[in-house]
């Protein structure tokens, strides 16, 4: 394999790790701090009532819509797969912190600590079901537009699949949430409203930052048009064998 071939592959796996890492905490994070809610006035329009848990969601399907583009359906599908295992692996340690007693000093106690902490595992429920359904969907719609596209109009995939992900992934949480008792009915259908422009908002604001990302990693591993990078297939005809003299 060539020097640079070589240089091109160990950036692609870095940069890869790096949005993997920031994919899952995300992720993770979403599901930990979802117990607060407030409000945003939009300029007058519409008032959103959203849980802080939706602020770093977005982040999630940006990540895997760059990644679906660069490395292809297969490495996007990894990094969701990955996400699972450590939002469950969190929600070990959060069970196991909330069953420990506190001491007599500590700042946080038990109640306190379970009211913040105590429906995790029901939100990691959840949100792991709709997780599942919407980020498989979305990686599956992006690939459907960009084959019926031939990699062309990059926008259109990216909002087409995010938007139809985004109202799966509310509609299931916030259905999952009421029907544990964790959030009330009454409250279902203006979150729902809510959860979900706010998501379309934020998805039409995140396609130049799309664009960008692709554009920028396309120039560093030399990609062109639709072509993706392959970090799985290893040409053993391109590695040369060198001996010390």
């Amino acid at each position: 394999m060539t020097t640079e071939t070589l240089k091109k592959r160990l950036l692609a796996q870095r940069i890869y790790l790096i949005l993997a890492a920031l994919f899952i905490c995300s992720l993770v994070v979403s599901n930990l701090i979802f117990q607060k809610f407030f409000y945003w006035d939009f300029f007058g329009l519409y008032t959103f009532e959203i849980s802080v848990g939706i602020l770093p969601y977005p982040i999630t399907f940006l990540i895997t819509d760059v990644i679906s583009e660069v490395y292809g359906k297969k490495k996007a599908n990894q990094v969701v797969t990955a996400g699972i295992f450590a939002s469950f692996f969190s929600l070990l340690i959060v069970y196991v912190a909330d069953y420990v007693p506190a001491t007599e000093w500590s700042p946080i106690d038990n109640i306190l600590f379970t009211k913040v902490f105590g429906a995790t595992v029901v939100a990691v429920f959840a949100s792991m079901m709709a997780y599942l359904l919407a980020q498989y969907i979305d990686i599956q719609i992006f690939h459907f537009w960009k084959r019926l596209t031939k990699g062309r109009h990059l926008w259109l995939r990216n909002n087409f699949s995010t938007f139809l992900s985004q109202f799966v992934d509310t509609f299931t949480v916030l259905f999952l949430l009421c029907s544990f008792g964790k959030i009330d009915w009454e409250l279902f259908g203006g979150l729902l409203l809510g959860g979900f422009l706010f998501k379309v908002l934020v998805a039409a604001v995140d396609t130049p930052f799309l664009y960008a990302a692709v554009y920028a990693l396309r120039s560093k591993l030399g990609l062109k048009g639709a072509e993706e990078f392959d970090l799985d297939t290893l040409d053993l005809n391109e590695i040369e064998i060198t001996t010390p003299t």
